[in-house]
C-alpha cells in the first residue's frame, strides 16, 4: 500500500507552480483595473490546482496501464511502480476533476457567464485525453501546445474574466509569457524522457524534434517571458523589470540544457524552470499592483 508521501510524489507537487502562477498574474491584472474579488481568486486557484493534480494522476494511470512508465528516470509513478492499483489512481484523478468542476461551477454561476461551462468542459477533455483514450494527443507531439493554452491564456484570462468580466491586453501578453514557461517545463520533462518515450512509441514534441531541436525549443520558450518583461517595462511601467529576477533562477537550467545534460541531470531543470515561472509571476503581479 502506498504511503501518503508516495501519493504526494504521484501528485507531482513540484509541477504546481504551473497552476499557481497564472492565477497570480490573472488576479494581478484584476487589481490593475479595479476588479479584484478575493473569494473568486481563491476559487480560481482551487480550480487550477485540482485540475493540475488530477492531470498528474490521470497521466500516471494512463501511462502506467500502457507500460510507458515501466522504465522511468523521473519521479515515482504510482501505477508504473506497482505501488497502487490503476483503478485507485484513476479514482483519485476523477475526484480531483470533480473538485475542479464544482469550484468552476460556482464561479460560472456567480459570474452569470454560462458560456464558460464550455471552456471548463474543454479543459476537462484536455486533462483526460492528454495521455488517456485510444489516441492521446500527448503521444502525438501536441503536449506543449495544450500546456501553453491551458496554463497560459486560458488560466490567466479565465481568472481575470470571472472576477472583472473583461479582458485586457496586458493580461493577454502576460498569459503568453506564462504559457511559454509552462511549455518549457514540459519540454524539459520530455527531453529527459526522450529515449524511453521513443522506444515506447510515444511521439512527444521532443521525439519529433530530436535532442538538439528540443534543447533549442526549450531555450526559446524560456526566453519569451523576458522579452515580455522588457516590452512591458518600456511601454507600461519600469516595475515590470522585477520579472528579470526570474532569470537568476532559470539561467542555470538553460546552461544545463545547452551543455547536453541528460536523464537525471535534467530533473533540476524541471524544478528550477517551474520556480522561475513562480518568481516571474509574483514579480509581475507586484508590478500590476504597484503600477
Amino acid at each position: 500500500m502506498a504511503t501518503v508521501a508516495q501519493w504526494m510524489a504521484g501528485a507531482r507537487v513540484r509541477t504546481l507552480p504551473n497552476s499557481i502562477a497564472p492565477v497570480l498574474v490573472g488576479t494581478g491584472a484584476t487589481v490593475e483595473i479595479g476588479g479584484f474579488v478575493w473569494w473568486k481568486a481563491v476559487l480560481a486557484l482551487l480550480v487550477a490546482l485540482a485540475f493540475q493534480v488530477g492531470v498528474n494522476y490521470a497521466n500516471d494511470y494512463s501511462d502506467g496501464i500502457r507500460g510507458t512508465d515501466a522504465d522511468r528516470v523521473g519521479p515515482l509513478r504510482l501505477v508504473g511502480s506497482g505501488l497502487v492499483p490503476p483503478a485507485k489512481v484513476r479514482t483519485a484523478a476523477f475526484a480531483c476533476f470533480a473538485v475542479a468542476c464544482v469550484a468552476g461551477l460556482v464561479l460560472v454561476a456567480t459570474s452569470g457567464q454560462w458560456w464558460l461551462l464550455a471552456v471548463g468542459f474543454v479543459c476537462l477533455l484536455g486533462a483526460w485525453f492528454y495521455t488517456g483514450g485510444k489516441n492521446p494527443y500527448g503521444y502525438l507531439g501536441l503536449g506543449e501546445v495544450a500546456v501553453f493554452l491551458f496554463f497560459g491564456p486560458v488560466a490567466v484570462l479565465g481568472t481575470l474574466y470571472v472576477q472583472a468580466g473583461r479582458i485586457t491586453w496586458l493580461a493577454v501578453i502576460t498569459s503568453v509569457a506564462l504559457g511559454c514557461f509552462s511549455a518549457a517545463v514540459l519540454a524539459a520533462n520530455n527531453l529527459r524522457d526522450l529515449p524511453g518515450d521513443s522506444e515506447a512509441g510515444k511521439r512527444t514534441m521532443a521525439v519529433r524534434l530530436g535532442d538538439a531541436g528540443t534543447r533549442n525549443f526549450y531555450s526559446m520558450l524560456a526566453l519569451v517571458p523576458f522579452v515580455v518583461t522588457f516590452v512591458l517595462a518600456f511601454t507600461v511601467s519600469p516595475w515590470f523589470l522585477l520579472g528579470v529576477l526570474a532569470g537568476l533562477q532559470i539561467s542555470p537550467s538553460v546552461r544545463s540544457v545547452y551543455s547536453g545534460a541528460t536523464g537525471p541531470s535534467l530533473i533540476p531543470v524541471l524544478k528550477d524552470t517551474a520556480l522561475a515561472m513562480l518568481v516571474w509571476a509574483v514579480a509581475t503581479t507586484v508590478a500590476f499592483v504597484v503600477a
